[in-house]
């Protein structure tokens, strides 16, 4: 079983930065795709971004320019920094990691975004 704790969330204003963190643990043998969803209220959860066991990426285009993924192997980490964050962003946003052949959740963080 793999564990994932999410970190950094928080209240920002619009313009602002902040940093996600999520770390994998327990019985890993190996880890694939890493990534980041998030859901807004009273809408879907949507992709954010995504970064291979190779460090190739991708990003929604509404973060695009804006919002970096990367990972370090060694610890198992997939990290999220996010510049320049507007209103729109305000989300619980959720880590998701495939490790060992199944598919893993966090339990969400929330950013809130203030004008």
């Amino acid at each position: 079983q793999v564990q994932l704790v999410e970190s950094g969330g928080g209240l920002v204003q619009a313009g602002g930065s902040l940093r996600l963190s999520c770390a994998a643990s327990g019985t890993i043998f190996s880890i694939g795709f890493m990534g980041w969803y998030r859901r807004a209220p009273g809408k879907q959860r949507e992709l954010v971004a995504t970064i291979t066991s190779g460090g190739s990426t991708n990003y929604a285009d509404s973060v695009k320019g804006r919002f970096t993924i990367s990972r370090d192997n060694a610890k198992n980490t997939v990290y999220l920094e996010m510049n320049s964050l507007k209103v729109e962003d305000t989300a619980v946003y959720y880590c998701n990691v495939w490790s060992n052949g199944r598919n893993y959740w966090g339990q969400g963080t929330q950013v809130t975004v203030s004008s």
